[in-house]
């Protein structure tokens, strides 16, 4: 029952064509032709000019940019202080539960 069941190979039903024999043929060179004559390289990249205008827009999204990611740091610093406060009490209030418990006794 747990045993896995391999499949068998199923044999082929029909006719079976034979493989077909390739010939090698010979290659005749082309004749020769003069190179063509060299053309100038085209610029890699377009150069980007950088006017007053598009200068400010850069340097105002950088500043936004920068603005939002140092904020969620602060925030997320934020929180984490925040936590570490919090168990901190929860610890000295359960820690002074348990030693007047003791007294108690």
């Amino acid at each position: 029952m747990f045993r896995p069941k391999i499949p068998t190979m199923p044999t082929p039903t029909g006719q079976v064509t034979p493989p077909v024999v390739v010939e090698p043929t010979t290659v005749v060179p082309a004749a020769q032709t003069p190179p063509p004559a060299p053309v100038a390289p085209a610029p890699s990249r377009p150069m980007v000019q950088l006017t007053p205008g598009t200068a400010l827009a850069l340097v105002g999204g950088g500043t936004a940019v920068v603005l939002v990611v140092g904020a969620v740091l602060v925030s997320m610093l934020l929180a984490v202080a925040i936590t570490g406060a919090s168990v901190a009490v929860c610890a000295v209030v359960l820690r002074s539960l348990l030693a007047s418990e003791t007294k108690r006794r």
